[in-house]
């Protein structure tokens, strides 16, 4: 069965699209068979995909379906496309905004039905890869709650910054409060927290780290800790490419979150 894997935190704009992407290339570097599931309507991860296959030299690489009709239809598998070695991903488009309103309209009256259905409809995935991997979008809606719901983990991405801490924290408590403790979530955990966007010599930068290890504690923060690059900031324009030393630095360090993630799920 495959570990599966939320990334996530209240806040908007901490980056949690581009480590979803590039931790899911990673993983399957590492040699996880690893699918990541876009169940944001803004399609971000969708659209770093369908570039990087371009940069892979796929530029024939199209929709099946969108991820809506495949719940509709109950075939996830349906709507799955192939990236590269060890990575496919479920494409997301505007029209999983109405998936609410759907799962609204199939269970009138029972909104647990409305968040456990999407984890009853991936079971056939679950026997198909090591890691299935969920981005979302920063908003609490019956999305979100779908797949905490099905995850057996969540990793929140931590940008070095207060308001993204403090979305760190109410995304934490939330996950306790409603997913775990109200809806019964059977398997989740947190898998840790990984910092990202550290300028070096930045004192508000450093502070807000050392707040977080404090808050949430050693333990649960990554070791490896990802720095302010502007070569990143590409990849959301461009999809992911590998050219140069820039990008050779960026995919090592993803490499140790892809690691990390290996050891904590394994234990």
């Amino acid at each position: 069965m495959s570990e599966i894997i939320t990334f996530g935190n209240f806040k908007g704009g901490t980056g949690k699209t581009t480590n979803a992407v590039l931790t899911g290339l990673a993983l399957a570097r590492q040699n996880k068979k690893t699918l990541l599931i876009d169940f944001d309507p803004q399609a971000n991860a969708t659209d770093i995909y369908f570039k990087t296959a371009v940069n892979l030299g796929n530029d024939e690489l199209q929709f099946k379906q969108t991820l809506l009709t495949a719940i509709q239809d109950e075939n996830l598998e349906s709507s799955i496309l192939h990236l590269d070695h060890n990575i496919d991903f479920i494409p997301s488009s505007a029209d999983f905004s109405l998936y609410p309103r759907v799962m609204e309209k199939k269970f009138k009256d029972n909104y647990l039905d409305r968040v456990t259905y999407f984890s009853k409809l991936m079971t056939k995935i679950n026997e198909e890869y090591d890691y299935v991997l969920f981005d979302l979008p920063p908003t609490i809606s019956l999305i979100s709650d779908s797949a905490l719901y099905a995850s057996d983990w969540v990793l929140i991405i931590l940008q070095t910054q207060e308001h993204s801490l403090q979305g760190a924290e109410s995304f934490l408590k939330y996950i306790q409060e409603q997913v775990i403790d109200d809806y019964q979530a059977p398997r989740l955990n947190l898998l840790g927290i990984l910092p990202v966007l550290l300028k070096n010599g930045a004192p508000v930068d450093q502070s807000t780290l050392n707040v977080a290890i404090k808050e949430f504690g050693k333990e649960n923060m990554f070791n490896t800790l990802i720095r302010s690059m502007e070569r990143i900031k590409r990849y959301s324009i461009r999809g992911i490419y590998r050219r140069d030393q820039f990008d050779n630095r960026i995919i090592y360090l993803y490499n140790q979150v892809a690691k990390e993630i290996i050891e904590r799920t394994d234990n």
